[in-house]
């Protein structure tokens, strides 16, 4: 079940809502645990055993860490069993087919016949979820945060079903107070509801329509130059739209019942350098590699060699979590050198480059990077690279053309204004705050979502539902 579904919102949805707000709410929590595993098992009843037991798991093994006491050295080991007992599991579902493939290569190099393997699917959301008990472990070790008492406040906030497929990444310290104590009003839902809708327009009217354009060029044979620009643009587009639709949507719904997630992005596209980008984009994993994986490395704290050999392997670990693939260790290998240079010219005293330079070269940067993130595998992306170059002509192709629309243009170029309509601010009247408004920007500010939302309803009659991309990872 996805959010840009009719199962989602004529069904669950209000289902939720009125079992949520009938229950008296000192027992509010309940609700959203049961009705959250529930839209998780929509997907996969088994898998849910699963995400019981990472829950049931680690919650136990902090609660008697923090009994021992956390920097002893029985808190330690189990600081280490718990992590070791979610990233295993991770390990198992995510990698185990590509250690096995490698493997298998390897085995098939020297003239050895290939290991049996059956295929194993991996849980929808597991790593979203296993980064939350990182987080949990690592932050009541290092006593940032108190552990919760009550398995059930612990399992509400691994379970809450509006981030738990695909983000954010929700610290426990971040909504703890919400987990005992929060607000409902009615110009909080609205708020909510308001924040929604517009995700689920960011989702269905951009990131879906562009996705077309995307597909149908990563498919190509020989793209041209025209071709391979023309798909990794619109692949850049929709995924910035898919993913911040869907955490848009998130944000907006754990609103609508109390809780205060953070954001997940803040306009990456308008960045002016690489740091910039990974400040901006997809903050809250940004946040956690910086917290949990570069921090312990070591961080800058090793002089200039180990800084950018510490920032290397925090993008290709990051590249990794994202995917079992080779095309995932090539992109963080590229993000993790474009931030070290990025570090080494800033180190020799240059200043920031004039935002319209710095945000070019970053843009082109963030796209070659995007290219090999799509592709199916390593030869997909040196194919589009190839037609990024012209190294098989460079008008567009038959092949293409014929299967891309007018609307389907027309949205490419309205997503194109989108990301960067803010830089004019509050010059547009819809970009200030409410009150500054004046009632005609009022108005749209409150039925433009709302049109939107309306529009999108209609055209899932028209086409099936296409799944989050981050669903996958």
């Amino acid at each position: 079940m996805i959010f840009a579904s009719f199962e989602f919102l004529c069904l669950f949805l209000p289902l939720f809502f009125a079992v949520y707000f009938l229950t008296p709410f000192r027992y509010r929590n309940w609700p959203i645990l049961v009705l959250s595993w529930a839209f998780y098992a929509w997907w996969r009843v088994d898998f849910l055993l699963l995400l019981v037991f990472c829950t049931v798991f680690t919650f136990y093994v902090v609660k008697y860490m923090d009994h021992v006491g956390p920097k002893t050295r029985l808190g330690t080991w189990l600081l280490v069993l718990g992590l070791a007992g979610n990233l295993g599991v991770l390990a198992y579902f995510k990698y185990a087919n590509f250690g096995v493939g490698v493997f298998n290569d390897v085995r098939a190099a020297a003239g050895l016949p290939p290991l049996a393997w059956t295929e194993i699917i991996l849980p929808i959301g597991l790593s979203f979820y296993v980064l939350q008990s990182v987080s949990y472990l690592t932050d009541v070790w290092r006593g940032t945060v108190p552990i919760t008492r009550k398995l059930l406040d612990y399992a509400t906030y691994k379970a809450i079903f509006s981030q738990l497929i695909a983000g954010p990444i929700v610290r426990y310290a971040e909504i703890k107070d919400d987990l005992v104590s929060r607000t409902h009003t009615l110009a909080q839902f609205g708020l909510g509801a308001r924040r929604f809708m517009i995700g689920f327009c960011m989702k269905v009217l951009l990131a879906d329509t562009v996705a077309l354009v995307a597909d149908a060029a990563f498919a190509l044979p020989n793209p041209t130059f025209a071709d391979a620009w023309t798909g990794a643009i619109a692949y850049t587009l929709q995924l910035f739209f898919d993913f911040a639709g869907y955490s848009a949507m998130g944000i907006g719904l754990a609103l609508m019942i109390g809780f205060h997630f953070p954001e997940n992005f803040n306009h990456p596209y308008l960045s002016g350098s690489i740091q910039e980008f990974w400040q901006r984009w997809h903050m809250t994993l940004s946040r956690f590699l910086r917290d949990y994986l570069y921090i312990s490395l070591g961080g800058n704290r090793g002089g200039a060699f180990r800084t950018y050999l510490n920032l290397l392997l925090t993008m290709v670990i990051g590249g990794f979590w994202h995917g079992a693939n080779w095309t995932f260790i090539i992109w963080g290998f590229w993000h993790g050198g474009l931030l070290a240079a990025h570090r080494a010219w800033r180190g020799v005293g240059n200043g920031p480059m004039p935002w319209i330079v710095g945000n070019v070269l970053t843009m082109l940067a963030a796209v070659i990077g995007w290219v090999v993130f799509r592709a199916h595998d390593v030869h997909n992306a040196f194919t589009m690279y190839g037609g990024m170059i012209g190294l098989n002509g460079f008008g567009l192709t038959d092949a293409l053309a014929w299967q891309v629309t007018a609307d389907q243009w027309w949205t490419m170029v309205i997503a194109i204004i989108v990301v960067y309509l803010p830089l004019l601010g509050t010059r547009l009247p819809f970009f200030r705050r409410p009150e500054e408004m004046d009632p005609l920007s009022r108005a749209l500010w409150v039925i433009g979502p709302l049109a939107g939302f309306l529009l999108c309803v209609v055209l899932l009659y028209s086409r099936a539902a296409v799944p989050f991309l981050y669903f996958q990872f």
